[in-house]
Formats: C-alpha cells, structure tokens, sequence
C-alpha cells in the first residue's frame, strides 16, 4: 500500500500538478507569474517548459523599463515574445533600444505589437532601431511621442510592412507627410488614430480615404482642422465601422452626408464642448437611411442644429441604437 501510494504521489507531481499550474499561470498577471518563478526550483522549471507563457512582456508604468527590457529579451524563454507594452513606463530612450538592436536583435524577430504610449525620451532614432528589429510588427502605438517626426515614421514603413493598426495620438509633429507614408505603404490598415495630430490636413487624410480602403476605426478627435473637403472620398471606407470626430468643429451637413455613404458605421463621435454648427437634423436623415441596420453608438452631444429627441424616436431612426447622446 505504501509503493502503492508512493506512485500516486509520483504521477501526481509529475503529471498532475504541471497540468494544474498551467492553467492556473495562465490565468495570472505576467508579474504574478514572475514572481512565482522564485518559488522553488521545480516550479521555476515547470513554468519555463511553457513557451505560450512567455509570449509576451508587460513593463507598463514601471520605473527602469529599458534595463528590464535588455534583461528579459536576453532570456531564452522571451526568444519568441509577440507582445511588448511599455505604456508610460520610467527610464526607457533611444539608447536602449540602440543596445536591444545590437545585442537582442533575433528575441523580436515574431514581435506583432509594440506599444510605446507616453514613453517621452523615445525619438525617430529609438524608432528606426525597434522597428528594424520587428519586421512582422501590425501594432504599433506611440500615443503622446512629442518628439517623433515624419523621419520616424519613414523609418517604420521602410522596416515593418504588415502593420494593421496605428496610434499617432498626441503626436504633434507629424504631418501629411506621415499620412502619404501610412497612405503608400498600408493599404490593409484596419485601425488608425490620429488624435491631435495638428499639422495633418484635408489633402494628406483624403489619401489615407483613397488607399487604405480596409479601414475599420478611425479616430480623429480634436481636429478641428478637417473640412468637410476632407471628407469627400471617405466613402471608399466601405468596412469603416468606428469614426469619432469629437471636435470637428468645421463639419457641416455636407460632409456628414459624405460619411453617411460608409453603410457599415457601428459608432460615431460627434461630440463637441464649443459646438458643432454645420451640422443639422438633416445629417441624421442621411445616417438613417444608410446606417439603420448597423448603428449601435452615436453620440451627437455639441451639436447644436440638431433637436432634441426621445429614445423611442430615436430608436425609430436607428433601432439597434444602444447607446445614445444628444445635447441637452
């Protein structure tokens, strides 16, 4: 009896238990899950032998960011990491990523996203050397970069040719001459954020209309730059799903009618805090004939042309509507 349970012990440990703590560790933050690596020995090499564990490193907000970087991708177990978030996090620049470059060149060989959100001492140098390590990156996200410049994005169109979804927002010195870039080289761009991009203008967006025709979201909130010129071609974005233009204080009637063409809109943006004056009850008639079926969120919240109206009339004009928001 004692053999007996000798071997239950046994094949509990070794068959059991690795069944149980992978899915446990799947389930936890990757800190938790670091952090049990120094548990025991035995759990350090059971949850090592779990390569989909390792797909991904999360340094978001922590302080000393770019020395954990070069110490986790020179691990074996990061060899094939597809995800890398370093959202706000401390002490990360462009000579960072000049050593991942030089010395952690093959870890980023399978990296499809790369967030680098208000990571503020990363400029076009530090993009140039990440991206020429990624060369089957989709994602990537720069929010609130004040020092990237079209060289930059020069740098990732040249070194990343798969990319499907891009967040410019808050970069503030980006141009038409990134939207040219974006326009030529991502014709299959699925999602694109342009949020306070404030030299970009009608001409460099309408061609982001005319060559990424795959476009599902787009966000350009705060740009009260863009004309209703800019909107003549949008109707091309015939997958074009997401669209907020939170501050489009320029939009009229006219350019709404152009939007309103895109049939397979779920969400719209209009909201306004000083007020959008172009724009009438007459744009909602446009909405509803081409939009009915699809429209699920609108929010047309500063629009002052347009009256106030009930849910159910609302729900008239778009009944899958489920969220709502007109001005008060």
């Amino acid at each position: 009896m004692e053999v007996e349970g000798e071997e239950q012990t046994s094949i509990w440990n070794k068959e059991t238990v690795p069944k149980v703590m992978k899915i446990v560790s799947t389930r936890l933050a990757q800190r938790d899950l670091i952090s049990l690596l120094l548990l025991s020995p035995w759990i350090h090499r059971t949850l090592i032998s779990y390569p989909s564990l390792w797909l991904s490193i999360d340094l978001r907000e922590m302080n000393n960011a770019g020395d954990r970087l070069i110490a986790a991708l020179s691990l074996p177990r990061y060899q094939h990491v597809k995800q890398i978030s370093l959202e706000f996090s401390q002490d990360i620049d462009d000579d960072h990523l000049e050593v991942i470059k030089s010395k952690c060149l093959g870890s980023l060989q399978d990296l499809e996203s790369l967030n680098l959100n208000g990571c503020q001492k990363i400029s076009d140098k530090g993009i140039e050397a990440v991206t020429s390590c990624c060369p089957k990156l989709k994602v990537f996200s720069i929010y609130w970069n004040v020092r990237a410049t079209d060289e930059g994005v020069k740098h990732l169109v040249k070194n990343c040719k798969y990319i499907v979804d891009l967040n410019f927002s808050g970069c503030k010195h980006l141009s038409d001459k990134s939207l040219q870039l974006v326009a030529d080289n991502y014709p299959e761009l699925e999602s694109l954020n342009l949020t306070r991009c404030v030299k970009m203008t009608d001409s460099g967006l309408q061609q982001v209309f005319v060559k990424c025709s795959f476009l599902q979201s787009l966000n350009i909130y705060a740009l009260s730059s863009f004309t209703d010129e800019a909107y003549k071609k949008i109707s091309v974005l015939s997958h074009l799903k997401f669209l907020d233009l939170c501050g489009a204080q320029n939009l009229s009637d006219d350019g709404l009618s152009c939007i309103a063409k895109c049939k397979k809109l779920v969400s719209l943006n209009l909201t306004c805090l000083f007020g959008i004056v172009g724009v009438t009850d007459k744009c909602l008639e446009a909405l509803s004939k081409s939009c009915a079926n699809t429209m699920t969120t609108l929010d047309v919240n500063g629009c002052i042309g347009i009256k106030r109206r009930s849910r159910d009339d609302l729900l008239k004009l778009f009944p899958y509507l489920r969220c709502f928001k007109v001005h008060s």
